[in-house]
């Protein structure tokens, strides 16, 4: 076969990629880490104070959509109150009745009940609370996980250092090189699908052998820096095949009775993953759930997605524990925007002004409420925490510089959480 010349560097990434997929039949590229990755960064004057570093791995549970804040982790009792009653919890605070399960675990969480932002619409807000940062035309920012990775180097050796679980990662490098992309599990129950045939070494080494001839024409080219990434990746991907880590995405390995505890679910099983990954070297993990757009039925919706994420998310908060993993992975729960006071009986609209999230474990404190919004939950009251804040929140527990600098691409400085405040307050 007559290997072809592509002279576009997106057209031979693309091109690349699909070659990797034919090959090894996994959607590997390019979320394998650079093994290799940046030397740590040393923590300076910050070792020592309450809270920086103790998280060692990061679990985040993004709602898509915008979670209700009155009918979740800030009940109302008056005119905004919703179809949910307040209740009591194993801490000095109360949670709505559409999280029973939350509330006996809630003397291990804190709540941050005075979020705020200014962006209501969809796609702009959930990339400023994965990013910290408004989203722009010219710049594509990372998330923290990609971050981490930046200053802190490979989590894993053969693992990588971010997974994306129930949504495609979205470019969660950033303007980082591709391999700080986290890995997409789009169906946690699969995990990474299709690898039996790299079982058979005489596949294996005639799909290599076609990508070889296939490549031929810019492999040579090792100044090229997609070039050396993907070469890159060939190698960590078969060594990801060949590692016992790979069982890490194997949810079959788990007793069916705490499977059930975690919901049998995309999300609830989507947590227990994230819980195998951490526990074997993942540093990020990012847990999607979707359906939190609730302008109508907001009662059957949150009995439903809400039920997902209360017996989830308690199960998460307790397998942790149990196993003494909790101190050091800090466990987030965030969602888009809040929803406005005004229920009609049905829904309630966008509401970015006030809404809630929640951390658990990572030097957080426990039981613990920070902030507070008014008497309808329209406007936060106190201690007010910007998207940028609680990336700089996550940062600080994950250890990470936050006045650090780095150039993007076009010349321009950045920073974790665009120049955010940790929540210190949060942390014991």
């Amino acid at each position: 076969m007559n290997s072809f010349p592509l002279q576009n560097p997106q057209d031979r990434r693309t091109f690349i990629e699909h070659c990797a997929r034919t090959a090894f039949g996994v959607s590997l590229m390019p979320w394998l880490n650079n093994t290799a990755g940046a030397a740590p960064v040393a923590a300076g004057s910050a070792t020592g104070r309450p809270g920086f570093g103790k998280a060692q791995r990061v679990i985040v549970l993004f709602l898509d959509g915008g979670l209700s804040h009155i009918d979740s982790f800030d009940p109302k009792t008056g005119p905004s109150k919703g179809p949910g009653d307040a209740i009591s919890t194993k801490a000095d605070f109360q949670v709505t009745s559409f999280f029973p399960e939350t509330a006996k675990v809630a003397q291990k969480i804190a709540v941050i009940r005075s979020m705020t932002a200014k962006v209501g619409v969809h796609a702009s807000a959930q990339y400023l609370m994965r990013t910290g940062y408004e989203k722009r035309g010219t710049i594509i920012h990372p998330t923290l996980g990609a971050w981490a990775q930046h200053f802190l180097g490979a989590s894993s050796q053969s693992l990588p250092s971010s997974v994306c679980v129930n949504q495609n990662a979205n470019h969660g490098n950033g303007f980082f090189p591709a391999t700080y992309s986290p890995l997409p599990i789009l169906v946690p129950e699969s995990g990474l699908t299709n690898v039996q045939g790299l079982a058979n070494p005489e596949t294996t080494r005639k799909r290599l052998a076609l990508l070889g001839e296939l490549n031929a024409s810019y492999t040579k080219q090792a100044n090229d820096p997609n070039v050396r990434a993907y070469n890159e990746f060939y190698d960590s991907t078969l060594g990801l095949m060949k590692s016992e880590d790979l069982k890490a995405f194997d949810l079959a390995a788990e007793p069916a009775d705490l499977r059930d505890r975690y919901g049998r679910n995309r999300f609830g099983q989507g947590c227990l993953l994230a819980r195998r990954l951490v526990e074997n070297g993942v540093r990020f993990v990012e847990v999607h759930s979707g359906g939190w757009d609730m302008h109508k039925d907001l009662q059957d919706s949150m009995e439903d997605r809400g039920g997902e994420l209360d017996k989830a998310f308690a199960a998460l908060v307790d397998d942790l524990d149990s196993r003494g993993l909790l101190d050091s992975t800090l466990v987030v729960v965030a969602t888009e925007f809040g929803r406005k006071p005004d229920f009609d009986g049905s829904g309630r609209g966008h509401h970015p002004i006030a809404f809630s999230t929640v951390l658990a474990g990572g030097g957080v404190k426990r039981g613990y409420v920070h902030g507070s919004t008014d008497a309808l939950g329209k406007n936060p009251a106190s201690d007010g925490v910007s998207p940028g804040d609680l990336h700089a929140t996550v940062a600080w527990a994950a250890g990470l510089p936050l006045q650090t600098e780095v150039q993007s691409p076009s010349g321009r400085p950045m920073s974790i959480g665009n120049k955010g405040k940790p929540a210190l307050a949060l942390f014991a």
